[in-house]
């Protein structure tokens, strides 16, 4: 008889510890926010020289995106993307997959509402074949809801992006590399 008191007392025991953790684990889970800011390092694919970083940085207007490149042909326009997978093993990198595109929309430069997600228009070199970039989109969040980039891959191609469909006629990639979670101390 005595066993069966105490097997109320135990459930309420179990029960109270199980929900003394889930509550310590929610705590937890609360007290760590989504990254809001990623680094990619750009490596030139086989045959190429163009390499930089692009930062991202979310805020309540969106990503803002800022890459710096050099290796670039001088004076020519680069399709610049976000690709589906962070996979830049490829000599060529196509191991990056194609355009990030979780919504299904057709291909389209920034100024196209609906667009890929990883549609970020062109890259303009310089005469010494550097270029500076700054965009702000609001179709991505770096590690959020609203079509994550984190572990992406981020290509540079060879030619201008027309905005020609499927993938607006942008040639081979000439640099590659991963998004990661950026340092909020640099």
């Amino acid at each position: 008889m005595g066993s069966r008191n105490l097997t109320p007392m135990k459930t309420l025991t179990c029960t109270t510890a199980f929900l003394l953790l889930v509550s310590a684990i929610g705590l937890r889970a609360a007290d760590q926010s989504t990254p809001k800011l990623a680094i990619a390092v750009l490596h030139p694919t086989a045959g190429q020289h163009a390499k930089g970083v692009v930062h991202f940085m979310e805020s309540a207007d969106g990503v803002k995106v800022t890459a710096d490149l050099e290796g670039l042909t001088p004076g020519q326009k680069h399709a610049f993307h976000i690709h589906q997978y962070g996979d830049c093993s490829a000599p060529d990198a196509m191991s990056a997959g194609g355009h990030y595109n979780p919504e299904n929309h057709q291909h389209g430069l920034p100024e196209t509402e609906q667009r890929h997600a990883g549609d970020l228009g062109n890259l303009t070199a310089d005469n010494d074949g550097k270029a500076h970039y700054e965009i702000t989109v609001k179709n991505i969040s770096v590690a959020g809801d609203k079509n994550p980039i984190l572990g992406r891959g981020v290509i540079v191609h060879a030619k201008i992006d027309d905005g020609g469909q499927p993938v607006g006629n942008a040639g081979g990639r000439i640099a590659c590399g991963v998004v990661g979670v950026g340092n909020p101390g640099k």
